[in-house]
């Protein structure tokens, strides 16, 4: 704060200073709600994914059960997950989506693959030296 005294102040210049001061504070509540919305809206996109992720965790258990004649200690046992919670988990979805799921699964494993060649990985660890590039003349240049 300035050590002027106030009666120095112009009425103008008090005036300009609350026009400033009150500039301030609408902005300041402009962010205020611009960050509420933008919090609603994230909050409202992560309930949706948490949403979505629960629904193909439940999906997957269905289909794994399915898939294992519904041996729940057995599917518990891989996965590592306890027996009564993954059979919790797949009860919500029906006999019909769980198949629909198997048949997609299905369809994707009979898909061929891309048959790129893999480099094993002690051939793709090692670099390979620089062989010298042939130019249309016959003569060598370096491959660098």
């Amino acid at each position: 704060m300035s050590t002027t005294p106030a009666a120095s102040v112009s009425a103008a210049e008090l005036r300009r200073r609350v026009r400033a001061v009150e500039a301030l504070q609408a902005k300041t509540r402009e962010m205020a709600a611009a960050n509420v919305l933008t919090a609603r809206e994230t909050a409202a996109k992560a309930a949706r994914a948490k949403d979505e992720a629960d629904v193909a965790a439940r999906e997957a258990a269905a289909v794994a059960l399915r898939l294992f004649d519904n041996d729940a200690e057995l599917v518990a046992e891989l996965l590592g997950v306890p027996a009564e919670e993954l059979e919790r988990e797949a009860k919500p979805v029906t006999a019909a989506r769980a198949k629909e799921i198997i048949e997609m699964l299905r369809a994707r494993a009979e898909r061929p693959r891309s048959s790129r060649p893999r480099a094993s990985r002690a051939a793709a660890s090692t670099p390979s030296p620089a062989a010298p590039a042939i130019t249309p003349d016959g003569s060598q240049a370096d491959a660098a």
